[in-house]
């Protein structure tokens, strides 16, 4: 599996991952009140491994379906999209986790062109894979006594940040708009899309209430 994540799309998702997870983590220091050094690598550190998991995931989720269609699929970095989510985060605490594309390629044999079913298929699997990951994430925010403070104990600040990273990363991809993967699945299918939006914005809103959880 790893041999089909070439040489520079392995370089191109080291930087977008560590781009992402420093806006991610910029975000919660806002959000915890207050700004010192060991808080703030601390913070950097958790977001690398739960920013990491949760793109990293995403993105491959879309290539090895597309791959399973017969095409072949790379992650591309944006580096202005890049800045533009770092700056943000930092300017106004809003993360744009747009930091680039796993673009599709026709490789087959006889071409045709990609059906608008499988592109959204292919589209539906970054945002599933996201839900499905907040799933160990949540049971880890359980298992900690449902902490929602985030400079409370270690599990905690994992089980939040990565609950509400992966929601974020599905929620904000299952926007219908521009090159978003909300785009390209209500093209294929309303009901499917209807159901991931609902439940990528309900996991997102329930996050930031994890005592219900």
């Amino acid at each position: 599996m790893l041999e089909r994540i070439s040489r520079r799309e392995w370089v191109d998702l080291l930087v977008a991952w560590v781009a992402i997870s420093l806006a991610f983590a910029i975000i919660f220091l806002r959000d915890a009140g207050r700004v010192d050094p060991v808080l703030a690598l601390l913070f950097i550190g958790i977001a690398l491994v739960t920013v990491g998991i949760g793109f990293i995931a995403h993105e491959m989720a879309h290539k090895f379906t597309a791959i399973r269609y017969g095409f072949w699929a790379e992650f591309r970095k944006d580096n202005i999209m890049l800045l533009v989510a770092v700056a943000l985060a930092a300017l106004v605490g809003v993360v744009f986790a747009a930091p680039g594309a796993t673009v599709i390629y026709d490789n087959r044999a006889f071409g045709g062109g990609i059906t608008r079913e499988q592109n959204g298929r292919i589209s539906a699997a970054g945002p599933v894979t996201n839900l499905l990951l907040c799933i160990p994430f949540a049971g880890l925010l359980v298992y900690s006594g449902f902490s929602s403070n985030l400079t409370g104990n270690i599990s905690s600040m994992i089980g939040i940040m990565g609950l509400q990273v992966n929601a974020m990363i599905a929620a904000f991809n299952m926007l219908p708009v521009s090159v978003l993967d909300g785009k390209k699945v209500l093209a294929w299918n309303p009901a499917v899309f209807a159901a991931l939006i609902v439940a990528a914005f309900g996991v997102l809103l329930l996050s930031f209430y994890p005592g219900v959880l």
